[in-house]
């Protein structure tokens, strides 16, 4: 039998896989195949964080299907070009892929079906990554929800019990393999190379790493989760949201694996169905970007079309970029960031209002440097996420809604812990001015060894001010 080739990219894993199980059953030869297509991705080629997970999600990819007795075919260059060139090198009788829901993924993959379609070869798009589908879920007028606790109850109620697709038990090789490009040509590696290093001791990438991950928090972290999981200091989240962005882990593998620890642990069914609605968020933000594709660039709510927002990139952008804005649990968050390629959701939250709401920043500034910098970087949930806070997305925060960063450091993260994790140079400050040293006392702050705007940058704007400012701001676009 002629081959099937199955496109990797979007799902690099193989439990789970549809695609990838349907070519393996069909008793053909199977050749899986990654394509990095820089071009099609237009302005969301991935950013540097995602591309040091890629380059190790790949490896470790590759060391699964060779295990297998199979093997990851890498091309770099145009996804039709390539394809075109494998089709003829192997005489492939079909191509299989993962549905994709962003714009740019979208147009590539229509390319891909017309090709084959051309060529002679069968196309196949198969779920996988989502829970539903975009075209499953309609509210009871026929529309598209644009709020989510309506959206993820009507989800939760089309959202079958379908056990997912195990790992093949064989995979035939062909008689033989295209050649592959050398995953070093990919130029996945980070620069300058020492950016990763922090990076790289906190994260272990691959299939493999996010299963263990999910067995963990499902075993011990989420009893807890929906009393702790608002406090940074605590490692009371799953942190599966990298793999789940990387395609190593699927939303329907989480989800059954997820009901059934309830089945058997009736105890974690409150913190597990809250774990499950952070699920139903990333749903939600997939659909919205599957009916508005436009949603990276522009908000849902047109009368912020006209909203006063600053945009580019200042020395106060830098400030914030790199945790020197005065305000120790921003700091905190874009530290953590830098540091680890990731941010807890809550901090995420409280930077993004500071950015857009206190300096006045257009929303994407900030979802261009999360884009850059977080290894969970996801096209929708970014978008989603940050349209959510500056009030101008579906289900958004109302806008006079401006989280006060030192209180909301002193409520999720009372003790400092967080904050003198990443902001050392305040670890000997008392906690009563750990959120506001600029608060404290001179003879504190010489006791701590700190000298603001010498050892920590004293706050680089009023808060009453800039919140009078952003309300003002408000005002000027009612009319819109």
């Amino acid at each position: 039998m002629k081959p099937v080739l199955v496109l990797m990219n979007g799902a690099l894993r193989l439990d789970d896989h549809p695609a990838f199980a349907t070519a393996c059953s069909a008793g053909a030869p199977v050749i899986p195949v990654f394509i990095l297509d820089d071009t099609a991705a237009g302005d969301w080629k991935l950013g540097g964080a995602r591309r040091w997970w890629l380059l190790k999600s790949l490896s470790s990819l590759q060391a699964t299907l060779l295990k297998a007795g199979s093997r990851l075919v890498l091309r770099c260059g145009d996804t039709i070009d390539c394809l075109k060139a494998l089709i003829s090198a192997t005489e492939a009788s079909a191509v299989h892929m993962t549905r994709a829901y962003d714009p740019q993924a979208r147009t590539v993959q229509d390319a891909v079906h017309d090709v084959c379609n051309e060529l002679d070869v069968v196309a196949r798009r198969f779920s996988g990554n989502l829970l539903l589908e975009p075209e499953q879920i309609r509210n009871k007028t026929g529309g598209i929800y644009e709020v989510f606790s309506p959206f993820w109850r009507r989800a939760q109620e089309l959202i079958d019990d379908t056990e997912p697709a195990r790992v093949p038990v064989q995979v035939l090789a062909p008689e033989k393999w295209p050649e592959s490009d050398d995953i070093a040509t990919l130029k996945l590696e980070p620069k300058p190379a020492y950016w990763a290093e922090s990076i790289e001791a906190f994260w272990e990438p691959g299939e493999a790493a996010a299963h263990e991950r999910l067995d963990d928090f499902l075993d011990d972290v989420v009893l807890a989760y929906k009393d702790m999981r608002d406090y940074p200091a605590t490692d009371a989240t799953s942190r599966l949201s990298p793999y789940l962005a990387n395609g190593e882990i699927s939303p329907r593998r989480i989800w059954h694996d997820t009901m059934i620890a309830i089945a058997d642990n009736k105890e974690i069914e409150r913190g597990a169905h809250w774990f499950l609605r952070e699920l139903g968020w990333r749903e939600f933000s997939s659909h919205l970007l599957y009916h508005f594709p436009d949603i990276p660039e522009r908000g849902l709510k047109s009368k912020f079309d006209a909203f006063p927002w600053r945009e580019g990139c200042d020395e106060k952008v830098a400030a914030w970029q790199k945790g020197q804005t005065g305000f120790p649990i921003i700091d905190a968050g874009m530290r953590q960031l830098w540091q680890t390629g990731w941010m807890h959701n809550r901090v995420r939250m409280i930077v993004a209002s500071f950015l857009v709401k206190d300096m006045l920043w257009h929303w994407r500034t900030g979802e261009n440097w999360f884009w850059d910098t977080l290894v969970d970087a996801d096209l929708a949930n970014n978008a989603a996420s940050w349209q959510w806070v500056a009030g101008c997305g579906a289900d958004a925060a109302p806008y006079f809604r401006i989280f006060n960063p030192i209180t909301q450091g002193e409520k999720f993260d009372p003790k400092g812990k967080y904050i003198r994790e990443f902001v050392p140079e305040l670890k000997d400050l008392p906690d009563a001015y750990i959120h506001a040293p600029f608060e404290a006392p001179a003879g504190v702050l010489k006791m701590a060894g700190i000298t603001l705007g010498r050892d920590y940058p004293k706050p680089m704007l009023d808060r009453k001010a800039a919140r009078e400012r952003a309300l003002a701001a408000l005002e000027s676009t009612k009319g819109a």
